[in-house]
């Protein structure tokens, strides 16, 4: 196993930690009692489109756990794929800065603390699929 594959399995273990990180917003945001007021078709709406973004993170995951290799051999499809995690880690990012303010719903240092934590988490990931899309082969 070349550096980049280890590179690549720690992207595997940190989409899975991102997984279970996302489990637990639900209950530390109290969606229930936020999404409550909205009508059925939102509320479902919203944890269909939960439920897709964790099927989409846990199949990055899986890539990168169980195929290091063929994602770190510099062929088109490797290349390709790997560009595509990271630019979805980019957008993610850039979603973060421009989209969300979260100072108000974060009363406690350790909420802080995790907010800090998931983007290193993003800006990890989005440097080890950058570098696995270009990295000389």
């Amino acid at each position: 196993m070349n550096g980049i594959e280890s590179w690549i399995r720690l992207g595997g273990l940190l989409h899975l930690s991102l997984i279970v990180a996302g489990s637990l917003v639900p209950r530390f945001l109290s969606w229930d009692r936020h999404l409550a007021p909205l009508p059925e078709l939102l509320r479902k709406l919203i944890w269909v489109h939960g439920a897709y973004i964790v099927l989409i993170i846990g199949w990055f995951a899986a890539l990168a756990l169980f195929f290091p290799a063929e994602l770190a051999a510099g062929t088109t499809l490797s290349r390709l794929l790997c560009g595509f995690i990271a630019f979805f880690w980019l957008v993610r990012i850039g979603v973060q800065f421009a989209v969300f303010s979260f100072k108000p719903d974060l009363p406690v240092w350790w909420l802080k603390a995790g907010y800090h934590a998931l983007m290193g988490v993003f800006i990890a990931l989005f440097a080890i699929f950058s570098a696995a899309t270009f990295a000389s082969r």
